[in-house]
């Protein structure tokens, strides 16, 4: 190891000012120079499009990439005032945006428009109101061209497209599966958003999608399970619910399948928790409480008191063989364990959630006793206990 003097002082330190810290290091803001960082950018923008129609300022978005390598986002709502629009797109915001219940949260880390316009080529924002078209342009984060009018308009909105720059993605290309996976999910989780991918990058007929499922969690069951085997009941169940103890909602949709394995997701304000966390132990809890208190009343398992072992024997350490389900909570103010926010932390959600799956299920169960005991039978035998 050498040991030379290494001196250190303040001539060493670079200071990037504004968006050039975004230009410098893009995986800080959109995870990767690659397909990743790509398809953040256009969650990114299309994060405040899609909260406009989830606060019912707007009716759709409309999401396209062009054949020049280009994504618009359209929204029909009021259109940014030019000002704003221009603060969004040139500052980096002092703080994280609060992220509550009501909001769903695309960003990684806030910066919203402004990242999108730094590590783009170029980005053209539409602001149409009054019965006019106002166009600004910007390359690199810088504008070109200020706000000028471009004709006349029909109706209100906001368009912003934008080019990402090859110098930070070089020949990365967009993944309409992926974003389409992405959009589709918060369909499901929110019945008022409506978003339409096209895709007009090949020559051929654009390929095009609508994301809108009025019957919520129920629909994404349903989607889930093609495939899954022979459904053990017809109708997938599901019920959402205000829970004042975790100051939240929690919404649960599921159906037993005749084939092995389960497939649960869990997501916290719209957000995947790919690794779990206190919502899903609600869920599993619950359903070990309603399954074995209605195994219990059969006779096979007279032990099967709520939370007991018995009862957790009948559905595993899951939802037993064959579940498909899905489970989202929506918080005022989530606690998530780690900066990934991959874990939903708050021993509230857990109790709140296991004691709404017990009510909600053991109601269903109690409705019609036949297609409850199809379930539980179906259980006993995947878990070798008839």
């Amino acid at each position: 190891m050498s040991t030379d003097h290494i001196e250190y002082d303040a001539s060493h330190i670079q200071v990037l000012h504004g968006l050039e810290a975004i230009r410098k290091r893009p995986g800080m803001y959109v995870g990767s120079d690659g397909e990743r960082g790509l398809h953040q950018l256009v969650f990114e923008v299309a994060d405040r499009a899609v909260n406009e129609v989830l606060a019912d300022r707007a009716g759709a978005v409309h999401i396209t990439l062009t054949a020049d390598g280009s994504v618009r986002v359209a929204d029909d709502g009021p259109a940014l005032p030019a000002e704003e629009a221009d603060a969004l797109l040139s500052r980096l915001p002092a703080g994280r945006r609060h992220a509550g219940r009501d909001v769903v949260a695309l960003g990684l880390g806030g910066t919203g428009l402004c990242v999108a316009n730094a590590l783009s080529s170029r980005l053209t924002t539409e602001l149409r109101h009054d019965g006019v078209r106002l166009l600004r342009e910007y390359e690199r984060g810088k504008e070109v061209t200020p706000p000028a009018p471009a004709g006349p308009a029909a109706g209100t909105g906001t368009v912003i497209t934008f080019r990402p720059d090859t110098e930070i993605f070089g020949t990365a290309a967009y993944s309409f599966e992926v974003l389409a996976d992405r959009f589709r999910e918060l369909a499901f989780l929110n019945r008022a958003l409506d978003v339409t991918l096209t895709d007009r990058r090949a020559a051929a007929e654009p390929r095009s999608e609508r994301f809108r499922f009025p019957g919520g969690a129920r629909e994404f069951v349903g989607f889930l399970g093609a495939g899954a085997g022979a459904p053990v009941h017809p109708e997938v169940f599901g019920f959402e619910r205000e829970v004042p103890v975790m100051g939240g909602t929690v919404e649960v949709a599921l159906r037993w399948h005749d084939s092995p394995g389960e497939r649960v997701l869990s997501f916290a304000n719209s957000s995947p928790t790919p690794c779990g966390g206190t919502h899903a132990e609600g869920l599993r809890d619950g359903l070990a409480a309603a399954v074995g208190a209605f195994a219990g009343a059969r006779g096979p398992l007279p032990a099967a008191e709520p939370g007991s072992a018995a009862a957790d024997g009948v559905v595993g350490g899951g939802g037993g063989e064959g579940l498909v389900a899905v489970v989202s909570v929506k918080l005022d103010q989530p606690e998530f364990q780690g900066v990934t926010h991959g874990v939903l932390g708050g021993s509230a959600v857990r109790g709140g959630v296991a004691e709404a799956v017990r009510e909600e299920l053991g109601a269903w169960f109690a409705r019609d006793r036949e297609r409850a005991a199809a379930v539980v039978g179906h259980l006993l035998r995947g878990r070798g206990l008839t």
